[in-house]
């Protein structure tokens, strides 16, 4: 496991659906690992972990724990991340953190490696990881934007209820099963599991991901609107998103319309420009019915498009439909990757 001219990692949060995800797509794409540290709460500390068949007893996260670290993983939710992030940074480790609690900061940079790396150089210690449904949509429009302009986009999500915890996951599973027992059931997690109220998933779509702001849009999607302005560099950019969650276990599904500044552009030239885009795989060919779809894209680390098309009325205007695993390219791997760039440019002591 450990590599001599590795670094020493830490993945907070390690117990949890993402940090785990963290930990094997560290392994699985062999990051340079000299010491792996893996932190939780206190609940979770002296729980043993095999890892890539050493075994690793699970320490309580606090400012100590930190001496040494060169690179921190963070996926244990937004306090943590407030509380113990800067603490990492002053031990001297670079933080790449998986919560919302720095995305907005101007001073910390949001990033997808394909899509803006060079905002890395501008690191002051911590990197921000976007929302899940961000980043699979960015990642499928940088190429659009760099080579025709991007004006307008509007989203509407499908998104799988491992976005919400794996007890959301084990909530479907286990409503699916006493719906079809005629068994009665109560619902505790979604939409949210501190509102007051709770809703049925299995066989439902619930339009309502986060919390509801004062405009009547949910935080969610407040994420996706404002993220996609900080990542592209476009505050002018007009972005709009409606989030809904379906009851698929894992892979977020989106509906993109959006809007270039060119003209004569086809859909094909959409196509070909994607096929060979960084991260992206081109899954479009309706006449054999190829197209995205979550069931395929578990365990990918790509963000799949297909169902590419001009709009009928709008001729700046294409539509597309984007698909990824959520805890992989919309966690665990995009954070992976911001490691691997930081190493990349040197940006690691």
């Amino acid at each position: 496991m450990s590599q001599q001219n590795g670094f020493h990692v830490a993945v907070v949060g390690a117990t949890g659906a993402v940090g785990q995800q963290m930990i094997q797509t560290l392994i699985k794409e062999n990051f340079p690992i000299s010491k792996l540290t893996l932190l939780s709460s206190a609940r979770s500390a002296g729980k043993k972990m095999n890892v890539n068949g050493q075994e690793y007893t699970i320490q309580e996260a606090k400012p100590e724990s930190f001496k040494g670290v060169e690179i921190a993983l963070f996926s244990a939710g937004g306090s943590v991340s407030k509380e113990l992030g800067p603490e990492a940074v002053r031990c001297g480790a670079v933080v790449v953190d998986n919560t919302s609690a720095f995305r907005m900061d101007a001073k910390i940079p949001l990033v997808v490696p394909e899509v803006n790396e060079v905002d890395l150089h501008n690191h002051n210690g911590i990197i921000a990881n976007p929302n899940c449904s961000t980043i699979q949509m960015v990642v499928a429009l940088e190429p659009i934007r760099q080579k025709f302009g991007l004006k307008k986009v509007i989203v509407s999500t499908y998104q799988a209820v491992s976005g919400a915890g794996a007890a959301a996951v084990d909530e479907l599973m286990e409503q699916t099963q006493s719906i079809l027992n005629n068994q009665e059931y109560e619902p505790k997690i979604l939409p949210v599991k501190s509102g007051k109220n709770h809703y049925q998933i299995a066989f439902n779509a619930i339009p309502q991901i986060d919390e509801f702001a004062e405009n009547g849009y949910t935080y969610e999607e407040m994420k996706m609107i404002n993220e996609t302005k900080k990542i592209m560099h476009l505050p002018e950019l007009k972005v709009s998103a409606t989030c809904v969650r379906l009851p698929v276990a894992v892979g977020h599904s989106e509906s993109v319309y959006f809007e270039i500044e060119a003209d004569n552009v086809s859909a094909n030239d959409i196509k070909v420009l994607l096929k060979d885009a960084p991260g992206i795989v081109l899954q479009d060919d309706p006449e054999n019915q190829l197209y995205p779809m979550p069931v395929n894209c578990v365990g990918k680390n790509d963000v799949f498009v297909g169902r590419i098309r001009k709009d009928i009325d709008e001729g700046r205007g294409f539509h597309m439909w984007v698909v990824s695993d959520n805890l992989l390219k919309g966690a665990a791997w995009n954070s992976v990757q911001i490691a691997e760039s930081l190493v990349k440019l040197g940006l690691v002591k």
